[in-house]
C-alpha cells in the first residue's frame, strides 16, 4: 500500500499560520517579482482567480472582494515543508518526497495489525497540530491509485475527514470513472486531446485501452501508468537522484541597461548554482549564460542571446564559476537594450572526488575548504551572509516583493511575539 500526503494550498495555508485573522479569508500567493497567482486559498478559487492569474490583470478583482495578496516566502514554505515531512517520515521507514508540499509513504503491511484510517486519521492529526498545515491523504495499492484516493480525500473533506482508502475493486472502479482524463497524474494536455478523439473521456476508459495502443501512441511510461491505474504495482518510490543539471534564472524589478548591473547578477547566479553543486557533492564542466530583453515590450529593440562555455577544469567553487560566468557574459553583451531576464546554467557533471587534473590549468585547491567553510558559515548565520566582493551587499536577491511576510521560523528579527 502506498500513502499519497498532499498539503492543502501549501503557500497560503503557511501564510494562514502565523495570521489565523486570514482563516475563511481568499488568500493568493504571487510568483517571484509579484508577477502571478502561484497558490490560492479555496475562497479565492470560489471567487474565480485562476492558477496564474497575472497579479495586474486582476488588481481590481483582488480589491473587489478584498483579497490578500502575499509575495511568495520561500525561505517560510521551505523550512514549513521541511517540519511537516520530518514528522511524516516517522509514519514509515520508507519515503519518497514528490515535491514541496507532497510526499509518499509505503505502508505495505501496515493494515494488518491496525486500521489505516485511525492511522491516516493520526497522521493528519499530528500534522494539523505541529505546524498548523491542514494535509489530505490518499491510500491505495499502487502510487496512482493513492494519487487518486488523495484527490478524493482533499475534494470531500467532510466525508472523509481528510483521509480517503482505495481497498476494494468496487472503489477503484468508481474513482476512476469519476476522474476526468485530463485530470489524471501523468497525463497532459496534449495527451489529453489526442485521448478524447479515441473518446476516452475518464481514468476508467484509460485502463480500457488495448496495451498495443497505449506503448505506442504513450509510450512506455504511459503503458506503467495504465497498469498502475488497474490496481498492479508499477511506479516504485524514487531516491533522490543528483541533478544532472542546475539553473538559477530571474527576471528584474526593473530593466537593466548597463553591463555591471548584469554582471552582479550574474556572478550571484554563478555562486548560487556552486552552492548547489556543493550540496549533492558535484562539479561541473560547462555553464551557460543567457540573457533576455522584455519580449512583453514591443516598443523596445528586443535581443536574446547565450553561450555555452566549455571550462578548463572541473569545479563548484563559487570563485571560479563567477569568474567564468563573467566572462561568458562579456562576450554575448550588447549596449543598446533593456535587459529584464539573465541566467547561469551549469551542466556535465561528475562527482566531486573523481577529478581528473590537467597539464596547464586546475582547479585551486585551496578554495575547497574556503567554500566549506563559507556554507558552514552562511547555514550558521543566514543566507548569502558571506558573498563575493562583485555581488550586491544590500539585497540577497533584487526581486519586487512589496507584499512579502516576515520569515516566522527562519529570521530571529522575526519571530512571532505573544502578549499573555
Amino acid at each position: 500500500m502506498f500513502a499519497l500526503i498532499d498539503c492543502n494550498n501549501f503557500y497560503a495555508s503557511c501564510e494562514r499560520v502565523f495570521r489565523p485573522d486570514l482563516n475563511g479569508k481568499p488568500v493568493v500567493v504571487l510568483s517571484n517579482n509579484d508577477g502571478c497567482v502561484i497558490a490560492r486559498s479555496n475562497e479565492a478559487k470560489a471567487i474565480g482567480i485562476p492558477m496564474g492569474a497575472p497579479a495586474f490583470e486582476y488588481e481590481s478583482l483582488f480589491q473587489q472582494h478584498q483579497v490578500y495578496v502575499f509575495s511568495a516566502n520561500f525561505a517560510l514554505y521551505g523550512d514549513m515543508s521541511n517540519r511537516i515531512m520530518t514528522i511524516l517520515s516517522n509514519y514509515s521507514p520508507e519515503m519518497e518526497i514528490y515535491s514541496i508540499d507532497e510526499c509518499f509513504l509505503r505502508l505495505n503491511g501496515f493494515g494488518k495489525h491496525f486500521s489505516l484510517q485511525d492511522y491516516g486519521e493520526q497522521m493528519r492529526l499530528q500534522v494539523t497540530k505541529w505546524t498548523g498545515i491542514p494535509i489530505s491523504i490518499g491510500i491505495a495499492t499502487t502510487k496512482s491509485l493513492s494519487k487518486l484516493a488523495n484527490r478524493i480525500a482533499k475534494k470531500f473533506p467532510e466525508k472523509t475527514k481528510g483521509v480517503y482508502i482505495i481497498d476494494s475493486e468496487e472503489k477503484r472502479i468508481k474513482a476512476l470513472k469519476w476522474l476526468k482524463i485530463e485530470d489524471v497524474w501523468g497525463i497532459g494536455k496534449q495527451h489529453a486531446k489526442r485521448l478524447h478523439t479515441q473518446q476516452v473521456t475518464s481514468a476508467y476508459d484509460y485502463t480500457l485501452l488495448p496495451d498495443d495502443w497505449v506503448r505506442k501512441n504513450m509510450s512506455v511510461v504511459g503503458l506503467r501508468l495504465k497498469h498502475d491505474l488497474q490496481g498492479i504495482p508499477t511506479l516504485d518510490l524514487e531516491d533522490v537522484q543528483p541533478k544532472k543539471n542546475i539553473a538559477t534564472t530571474r527576471s528584474f524589478e526593473s530593466n537593466y541597461t548597463q553591463f555591471e548591473q548584469l554582471n552582479e547578477r550574474i556572478v550571484t547566479f554563478a555562486g548560487s548554482c556552486a552552492e548547489k553543486l556543493r550540496k549533492q557533492k558535484s562539479c561541473c564542466q560547462s555553464l551557460m549564460v543567457f540573457i533576455h530583453t522584455n519580449g512583453h515590450r514591443k516598443d523596445l529593440p528586443q535581443y536574446n542571446q547565450n553561450i555555452v562555455v566549455k571550462l578548463p577544469f572541473p569545479t563548484h567553487s563559487s570563485i571560479e564559476l563567477a569568474r567564468f560566468a563573467s566572462q561568458a557574459l562579456k562576450l554575448i553583451f550588447k549596449q543598446g537594450y533593456a535587459y529584464k531576464k539573465a541566467g547561469v546554467i551549469v551542466q556535465d557533471f561528475i562527482p566531486e572526488n573523481v577529478l581528473q587534473t590537467t597539464l596547464f590549468e586546475n582547479r585551486n585547491e585551496r578554495h575547497i575548504p574556503l567554500m566549506k567553510t563559507i556554507d558552514q558559515l552562511n547555514a550558521r548565520y543566514g543566507q548569502q551572509k558571506i558573498r563575493l566582493a562583485s555581488q550586491d551587499l544590500k539585497r540577497v536577491w533584487k526581486m519586487k516583493q512589496e507584499k512579502l511576510s516576515p520569515r516566522y521560523t527562519t529570521q530571529l528579527s522575526d519571530i512571532i511575539t505573544i502578549n499573555v
